[in-house]
């Protein structure tokens, strides 16, 4: 039996005998036949170069930073969030490329289905709609966002 507690910015996810899903806590005793993990909630920021297609057949390439965090306010989020990353290094790949696909995947959905004048005519538009595709995607009340294109 050990009492662990998590720093500032880390909540722990015990796991095992008699807790049913997780239990997240600041501090806790962890028992016998228990697992304990501890993981980060404070902001990462990914930045990648989406290559996107128009809807003439234009290839253009859109500087993209994205920064993803849970919603510790919210404990439903901070249990999603918990399944979702907390098994993962945050310096792993996967979470890069999960963040990664969702970006591409609906920027190049919207990107297709405009023209290149309508992309960098209304850019702060372009920007606000693949927001909220991705808003709506699977980081959907698991994660405050920052998200911005840098367009030249």
């Amino acid at each position: 039996m050990k009492f662990k507690v998590a720093s500032a910015s880390a909540y722990l996810a015990i796991t095992g005998y008699g807790i049913d899903d997780i239990k997240l806590a600041k501090k806790s005793w962890v028992l016998p036949g228990q697992s304990c993990t501890v993981f980060d909630v404070s902001p990462e920021t990914y930045t990648f170069q989406v290559q996107a297609m128009s809807a003439e057949k234009l290839p253009f390439v859109l500087p993209a930073v994205f920064t993803i965090g849970p919603q510790v306010e919210d404990e439903e989020a901070l249990l999603r969030y918990a399944r979702l990353i907390s098994p993962h290094d945050k310096n792993s790949n996967h979470v890069h490329e999960l963040v990664q696909g969702v970006i591409e995947g609906e920027t190049r959905v919207l990107a297709a289905s405009m023209t290149m004048e309508e992309i960098f005519r209304g850019t702060k538009q372009f920007k606000q709609e693949v927001f909220a595709k991705v808003s709506s995607c699977c980081f959907h009340k698991i994660v405050r966002r920052r998200f911005f294109f840098i367009i030249k």
